[in-house]
């Protein structure tokens, strides 16, 4: 039985932000923002047809400057929040906002309809990236260079109402290049990649929980949550590696994969089926990989003395590599699963070509029965 082949999408200018849309949608719905300089900037909301495999697209303004950062709330399709670049008094500046989209009517002079800016997220530090609160989207996480500020939303009035900064510890000239939510301490914990470093933060008081030391020996650049597992944690880095972690015995890692030959910019567990990861990197590549040893899910089956052994036990998930997405031409910044469909990803790079591609049939099958 083939495959479904993956479905290419190309934009008009480059772009490293990608998110999943969210909001309870049963659509498979993927959000990209452009990065140009030149001309206005776009955020493309692209539709996968799962009958056809054909992607649908609309494309809105974002005049605010280029995308730098992108994400969804949980829990209005409509709404999502972008970090972008733009020029203050000569020099340039990373800003947040959150958006609502437009009326599918609406157009503007460039014939893209625009967006409507619910409001601007105020901090002391220019943000590169927004996080929203897992549960109800009532709060976001933003991440400053050496800070990170939580804001409380009430985007019906329009306004943030409380806003707290966390200093993050570590050398002056780093910086931070990410932050999760802990989506199992009812969202009052946040882990940031802190230089070599990642910090899990409690928000209840703002002080660190807990640390892993050394997570990369270069610099971490994105982390994950196991969604299914509590404590255990995926980081990504410049040391090629991908590592998982038991935050409560954070002094080694509890397995590395070295699939990848340069800068790792993405990690994501599966949503739903936690043995399922995803990576992408500047080698090109966007890997699936199972990690069905540390997964929420048994490792192999647990059988009664009636049943057939090696007929069970051939049919489980083994570690290892799973696919491999070689259809990109650029360093693939970005690569999330759909919120939707638990079989089907995206992964972004910055020439501007996105890629959307489904688990293979026979790993599907592996998992289900």
């Amino acid at each position: 039985m083939e495959d479904d082949a993956p479905v290419i999408y190309g934009l008009e200018f480059q772009s490293r932000a990608l998110a999943a849309v969210q909001g309870g949608t049963d659509d498979v719905l993927f959000m990209v923002g452009t990065r140009s300089l030149k001309y206005t900037n776009q955020i493309h909301l692209l539709h996968l047809d799962e009958d056809t495999g054909a992607l649908n697209k609309q494309v809105f303004s974002h005049p605010a400057g280029e995308v730098w950062h992108l994400a969804c709330s949980p829990t209005d399709r409509r709404h999502f929040s972008s970090c972008f670049g733009r020029l203050e008094e000569g020099s340039s500046r990373l800003a947040a906002a959150v958006w609502s989209l437009p009326p599918e009517d609406s157009e503007d002079d460039t014939g893209a309809p625009a967006l409507t800016q619910l409001l601007e997220l105020q901090a002391q530090e220019d943000i590169s990236s927004v996080q929203w609160q897992l549960m109800d989207g009532s709060q976001l996480l933003g991440v400053g260079e050496h800070q990170l500020t939580v804001w409380d939303l009430d985007t019906g009035r329009g306004a943030a109402a409380v806003s707290s900064e966390i200093p993050c510890p570590g050398r002056a000239q780093s910086a931070l290049k990410g932050a999760r939510w802990n989506p199992h301490q009812c969202c009052s914990q946040v882990a940031a990649a802190c230089d070599t470093h990642v910090r899990g933060f409690d928000l209840r008081c703002g002080q660190q929980a807990w640390t892993v030391e050394n997570a990369d020996a270069q610099l971490v650049r994105d982390l994950d949550f196991n969604p299914n597992k509590q404590y255990y944690l995926a980081t990504c880095g410049d040391d090629c590696r991908v590592k998982f972690w038991d935050i409560r015995k954070p002094t080694a890692p509890l397995k590395v994969l070295v699939d990848h030959s340069h800068w790792v910019w993405r990690v994501r567990f599966n949503h739903f089926h936690d043995q399922l990861v995803l990576t992408s990197s500047s080698d090109w590549r966007v890997l699936l990989t199972s990690a069905a040893s540390l997964s929420s899910e048994p490792y192999g089956h647990l059988l009664d003395d009636d049943d057939e052994g090696p007929a069970q036990s051939g049919a489980q998930l083994a570690d290892g590599q799973l696919a491999c997405c070689e259809e990109h031409e650029d360093s693939v910044y970005a690569a999330e699963w759909s919120s939707a469909d638990p079989w089907t990803y995206a992964s972004l790079s910055y020439d501007g070509r996105l890629v959307v591609s489904r688990v293979p049939r026979q790993v599907k099958y592996k998992i289900l029965l």
